[in-house]
């Protein structure tokens, strides 16, 4: 999905390099990222999602389908780095079936689909060593299978779940503009005056001048898109602006913190300058949900 310059998520400051031990990229910026890759693969990804969502907005659900597959591939191959083992190939398959079931069945689909895959993990976590043999990590491999689903197919569901409604291609264009918004806000406000960290230990790189930041610009883009795109009460757009940038900083902040767990700086390499898929995807999750929930309870 379309992003900015580097950060994650919220992009909220730069203050010092992240937890995990950092890798040498030139040229970089002060935000510690290739800034030139950076802004060619942002904004390639954005026009490519903007044209698709205009034009041909069912595309979209494949575009969307095969991130979250890649992202889904990054995350557990990152755990199983660690000795995590969650059951790989019920997460990959059963992810998909998540997102994609709420085409055909909305909620229903989604929701059938993620207790179906989570049972499958649960027992394909039992029995993957054999019958004869007692499973070692179980709860903790089969708990954390569960919460990838849910943080990353899951959340992403609601994507397709917007976009299925009335005017959806514009609800989605809507908060993905508003997470751009976000992360460009807390980039231009943490590199310029960021001296404050916000939450030192999990990121030391976000201030609090990059949060409120992203809360001016969020505010502002969601009120010319929902009033212009939307033709929606502008409010609602302060009410959708505010939600995102708090979703979408936290969602950057989970995925910081398991990096840091697993000592790691990035999910993946695909995409120069920005790191894997799951590496932009970790704010647009979170900010999915949030405007399903915000755009169909008032508009």
């Amino acid at each position: 999905m379309p992003d900015t310059v580097e950060a994650t998520g919220a992009a909220a400051a730069r203050v010092e390099p992240d937890g995990a031990a950092a890798q040498p990229q030139a040229p970089a910026s002060r935000a510690g990222r290739n800034l030139p890759a950076a802004l060619a693969v942002g904004l390639g990804l954005g026009l490519s999602l903007i044209a698709i969502l205009l034009f041909v907005p069912k595309v979209f659900i494949g575009v969307a389908g095969v991130g979250v597959g890649v992202a889904m591939w990054e995350v557990t191959k990152r755990l199983r780095e660690a000795d995590v083992l969650v059951p790989r190939v019920p997460l990959l398959v059963g992810g998909q079936a998540v997102f994609w079931l709420g085409w055909p069945w909305g909620a229903s689909g989604v929701l059938g689909a993620f207790a179906a895959t989570a049972l499958t993990c649960m027992v394909w976590r039992l029995f993957d060593h054999g019958l004869s043999t007692a499973p070692k990590n179980f709860l903790r491999d089969t708990a954390i299978a569960v919460f990838t689903l849910s943080w990353i197919p899951l959340l992403a569901a609601f994507s397709t779940l917007l976009l299925l409604e009335p005017d959806g291609n514009l609800r989605v264009l809507t908060f993905m503009i508003l997470v751009v918004c976000s992360d460009v806000g807390g980039y231009v406000a943490g590199v310029l005056f960021g001296r404050h960290p916000m939450v030192p230990a999990i990121s030391p790189k976000k201030s609090w001048e990059g949060f409120c930041g992203s809360l001016v610009f969020s505010v502002i883009g969601g009120l010319l898109t929902v009033t212009l795109l939307l033709e929606a009460n502008s409010m609602i757009g302060v009410v959708l602006g505010v939600g995102l940038v708090v979703v979408a900083t936290l969602g950057d902040l989970i995925e910081s913190q398991i990096k840091r767990e697993l000592g790691i700086k990035d999910m993946g390499t695909l995409l120069p300058g920005h790191g894997g898929i799951m590496d932009r995807l970790d704010s647009m999750l979170p900010s999915a949900f949030v405007s399903w929930l915000v755009l169909s309870a008032l508009i």
